[in-house]
């Protein structure tokens, strides 16, 4: 298959020109940005090599196509005039999921059983088959999007979320989501050869991605995605990606990275989760609460995920963390500050009104990410 292929990187609300920047430097063209998705031109290497390097999508999918649908009718055929036997082995599995949203096909499940019936029909044809199929092989899910009446149909490559690096062994209260920590990262100008110190590191996710990107590590090096089991992408197209991988990383860039918590309990989970990254001597793990940090350097960055305060009794909690935040980092005016909260008055409580502001969403919580540049 040597025709150019389409890709959809999805991504959370407000990471789209971030993942956007991602499919770039992994030079594909042809890139339209729309809501929650990148689109993208590649080929067959694409499908490895985005799944592997992309650090701030949720997941990977080939376009199959978009057409507009008014009836069950019209989907039946048009998914069906669609070379699904170019993707498909003759016993594949295939599972699929749906939405739609303000559409004359509004039946979810009727509208997946349609797909589905229509995929059979097609392959059952491609490959001379009689009988029904024996769907025992490799695994291939499905997702038909209807919106305003027009459907994209996608076959999901990656499998669990890109999210899913594979290091995490252990999780606090509330963890992190590891394309939201890199993404944060990727919003500040942080570059390897800087100090960066996390003192609300929780169960350590910004470190480690901070150390992913500070060694060009690809993020998906140490997991496994669906589209390596379909026969239509070749074991040896995933090799090479792996081997561009192994060769890209920086194993020898040395870092200064430090990540922090009040919780002896989280520091233990940070080390663990470093530890199955294959990244436990690069990051230094302290116990420590944020009244207690003192910068070893005069010049750094600081990005944390603090807690937002939204449980009855921990406001005054949070306000103190922020207020002694602030104040040490008054002394320190060449370091950059970077903290996302949910909290609407942080700025008050840090004494300092910051450079700039950008809405993001932790899971469903709005918050803003507050910037404060340091003076150059």
């Amino acid at each position: 298959m040597s025709q150019p292929i389409k890709l959809i990187a999805t991504a959370a609300m407000g990471l789209e020109s971030i993942v956007k920047n991602e499919v770039k430097q992994l030079g594909y063209e042809n890139i339209q940005t729309e809501n929650g998705r990148v689109i993208y031109e590649s080929d067959l290497s694409g499908i490895a090599r985005s799944n592997l390097w992309l650090r701030t999508a949720d997941r990977v999918k080939l376009l199959m196509d978009e057409f507009n649908a008014y009836s069950f009718e019209e989907l039946f055929e048009q998914t069906k005039s669609l070379p699904w036997e170019e993707w498909i082995s003759k016993d594949g599995f295939i599972h699929v999921v749906g939405k739609s949203h303000k559409s004359k096909l509004y039946s979810v499940p009727d509208c997946q059983s349609i797909v589905k019936k229509a995929i059979v029909s097609r392959l059952q044809e491609a490959y001379s088959l009689t009988s029904r199929l024996e769907e025992s092989g490799a695994r291939y899910k499905v997702e038909v999007a209807i919106l305003k009446d027009k459907v994209t149909l996608s076959l999901d490559t990656s499998g669990s979320g890109l999210h899913k690096r594979g290091y995490r062994i252990g999780q606090g209260e509330a963890p992190l989501k590891e394309t939201l920590a890199a993404a944060l990262i990727q919003l500040t100008n942080w570059s390897p050869n800087h100090t960066l110190v996390d003192p609300f590191t929780g169960s350590g996710t910004i470190p480690i991605e901070a150390a992913l990107i500070g060694q060009n590590i690809a993020p998906g090096f140490n997991r496994e995605f669906s589209a390596e089991e379909w026969d239509s992408v070749s074991s040896s197209i995933w090799d090479r990606a792996l081997e561009e991988a192994e060769d890209l990383a920086n194993y020898d860039q040395p870092l200064d990275i430090t990540g922090s918590d009040i919780s002896h309990q989280s520091i233990e989970i940070a080390e663990q989760n470093a530890l199955e990254a294959g990244l436990a001597d690069l990051i230094d793990w302290k116990q420590m609460q944020v009244s207690d940090f003192v910068p070893k350097s005069d010049k750094g960055y600081l990005i944390g995920n603090p807690p937002y305060g939204e449980r009855l009794g921990d406001k005054e909690a949070v306000e103190k963390i922020y207020q002694d935040l602030g104040h040490i980092m008054s002394s320190y005016p060449k370091w950059s500050v970077y903290i996302m909260t949910a909290y609407n008055d942080f700025e008050k409580q840090y004494g300092h009104k910051a450079t700039k502001k950008r809405k993001l969403f932790n899971g469903f919580i709005q918050t803003n990410y507050y910037q404060f540049f340091g003076k150059k």
